[in-house]
């Protein structure tokens, strides 16, 4: 089968396209699927580099990806509840950056729903889910979520907007009419953040969602009330982040790996028909063939593409 494949880490150079990869054999449980889209995600460029083996360990010669959308092509032994030719998305456990993977964890695609925004809802819908959970933001409370306009982040502002949570997002000036549509408050990045924010929500923040890094943390610490003496571990237990590799120096929970699977598999089917129903949308940036997957990941690295990139086998 056609695949992308890398046998050592480094940059987008080491990933290869290959024709000849043998098709992936699906074990007791296990389903396998036939893929028509991937999802580009921030994880495969920092798994190629080799940043992230504490959370995903690569055995070479690995293939990347961890979210698709495809149709069901064969059974494992004991496998309920899905036949051959049943349209899904989900995550893989041998890689999505092929034209077949062993399916882990998957929901039922809506019949309404393309295959490039299918593929696009898994790993942006549990992140954004689960930070929401951890950080257990409810109606009435307000969330800064820093870096909204991306993908992950702007997931995170739609979930929490319809549970009835004010945002304050920030993201560069070219994103704010973006997320004033999608029912968040926008504020600029930069120097001065902390003073925009407090301007944006005279009432205080309840919560922090850090979804962009780059340092962000001091000032999370600061909106929530830890400068005062005593207040700074109270604040801590209600800032997560998705992407500061500096949280355990802060003391701050970085959260990077999937939730109960169970969870997971009931929260991608209502993310599903959310979509399906064009009440949650993830903004694609474009569709690559699967042979320019060093370029789409190159792309993904640089931090100026706007929305979401699918490669399609």
């Amino acid at each position: 089968m056609e695949a992308i494949v890398y046998e050592e880490f480094g940059g987008p150079e080491v990933l290869r396209h290959a024709a000849g990869v043998a098709v992936p054999e699906p074990g007791p449980g296990e389903v396998r699927v036939k893929v028509a889209a991937v999802g580009v995600n921030p994880v495969d460029w920092k798994r190629r580099h080799g940043w992230v083996e504490e959370f995903y360990s690569t055995t070479f010669p690995a293939v990347p990806g961890l979210e698709f959308a495809g149709t069901v092509d064969e059974l494992g032994e004991g496998v309920t509840g899905l036949a051959v030719g049943d349209e899904v998305l989900g995550w893989t456990k041998t890689g999505a950056y092929a034209e077949y993977a062993i399916a882990g964890i998957v929901a039922p695609k809506p019949a309404g729903l393309s295959w490039a925004a299918a593929a696009s809802l898994p790993v942006a819908g549990e992140t954004a889910q689960r930070v929401l959970d951890l950080l257990g933001v409810r109606a009435g409370e307000t969330l800064f979520l820093h870096g909204a306009a991306g993908v992950v982040g702007s997931v995170g502002v739609q979930l929490a907007v319809a549970a009835g949570v004010t945002v304050v997002g920030s993201a560069s000036e070219s994103n704010h009419a973006y997320l004033r549509e999608l029912g968040a408050i926008p504020v600029a990045y930069g120097e001065g953040l902390a003073e925009r924010v407090r301007a944006a929500a005279p009432d205080g923040v309840d919560a922090v969602f850090d979804a962009a890094g780059h340092g962000v943390l001091p000032v999370a610490i600061e909106l929530l009330g830890g400068g005062g003496s005593g207040g700074e571990e109270a604040a801590k237990e209600r800032i997560v982040t998705i992407a500061d590799v500096d949280a355990e120096k802060y003391g701050i929970v970085f959260s990077g790996v999937l939730g109960d699977p169970d969870v997971v598999r009931a929260g991608l089917t209502a993310h599903a028909r959310g979509a399906a129903a064009g009440t949650l949308a993830v903004r694609l940036a474009d569709t690559l063939p699967l042979k320019e997957a060093a370029r789409a990941q190159e792309l993904s690295e640089s931090g100026h593409v706007r929305g979401k990139l699918i490669l399609t086998p």
